[in-house]
């Protein structure tokens, strides 16, 4: 009985960890099509109250739920016409059932307002997570921007009807 009891435990502890994963995954989405799409209400929804979001020159640091919207409102998406974020190399490390570390590298290519041509940022996103009431969320993100460049002659535009 006891080593069926320790079977059960351990399939238990590797699906609840496969569980967590993919919810983890699910942030690093829901930050990209929040901030590109413009929904307020899905990015604010990955963040803890009591988060960080860290993103660095020529940004800042912003803390908890009013420095997300002021991020947001007042420095971000009034600087931003467009934006395309795409996410890789995703690492997630657990130091226990309800505490993470992840990293990840990100292209985000778009246009400021003030610009007609494209831009485009590297960076790597490294965060913080926590599960609380089985609910996985950031608690902080660290923002390291590699290049901040606009790429001349190329402009954004929608595929002519074909």
């Amino acid at each position: 009985m006891a080593t069926e009891a320790a079977t059960l435990e351990a399939l238990t502890a590797r699906i609840t960890e496969l569980e967590s994963r993919s919810s983890i995954r699910d942030l690093v989405s829901d930050y990209c099509h929040g901030f590109d799409k413009r929904d307020y209400d899905k990015f604010l929804s990955i963040w803890w109250e009591d988060c960080v979001w860290d993103i660095g020159p020529p940004f800042g640091r912003f803390e908890g739920h009013s420095g997300i919207h002021e991020a947001i409102y007042d420095v971000l998406w009034p600087a931003w016409g467009e934006s395309h974020h795409l996410s890789t190399n995703l690492k997630i490390t657990f130091s226990d059932t309800d505490n993470a570390t992840s990293i990840c590298d990100v292209d985000c290519m778009g246009k400021l307002i003030d610009e007609d041509t494209c831009t485009i940022v590297g960076a790597t996103y490294a965060d913080q997570l926590q599960r609380r009431a089985g609910v996985w969320k950031i608690l902080q993100r660290t923002v390291t921007i590699h290049y901040f460049n606009p790429i001349p002659g190329t402009v954004l535009s929608a595929p002519e009807a074909g």
